[in-house]
């Protein structure tokens, strides 16, 4: 059995360009902490073998995801959970004055950064 407290600063960046702080992880699954700064815009990517569920915690923020067949956006608002399935492209960004924080939880684990291809999205990004 593990507990963690959130860590007070970043451990990481994510492929897409989010400050995440790592939470917990185990042999099927992980669980990060991620927050994209005010009005920032990330790099578009697809995961090779790696799904994630997120549950949006404060600020606003809109996500893009392509899947081949459906494409839509969704709000990213607090109280919203949301999946992003195995091979679906995704852009998200930070559409308020306030910092956008989530918790993402990938399965399997994250096997490194490798994992991420960068992908044109619908926005153009900040970093």
């Amino acid at each position: 059995m593990k507990t963690t407290i959130l860590p007070q600063y970043p451990d990481a960046k994510s492929p897409a360009g989010a400050d995440i702080r790592y939470m917990m992880d185990g042999k099927t699954g992980n669980m990060i902490h991620s927050t994209v700064p005010p009005h920032q815009v990330n790099r578009a990517t697809v995961h090779a073998t790696v799904g994630e569920f997120w549950y949006v915690l404060e600020g606003r923020g809109e996500i893009w995801r392509d899947d081949g067949v459906e494409s839509c956006v969704t709000a990213l608002v607090p109280g919203t959970a949301i999946d992003i399935p195995v091979g679906t492209a995704f852009q998200y960004r930070n559409i308020s004055d306030e910092d956008l924080k989530f918790i993402c939880i990938s399965m399997p684990r994250w096997p490194g950064d490798a994992e991420a291809t960068y992908v044109k999205g619908i926005w153009p990004p900040t970093v």
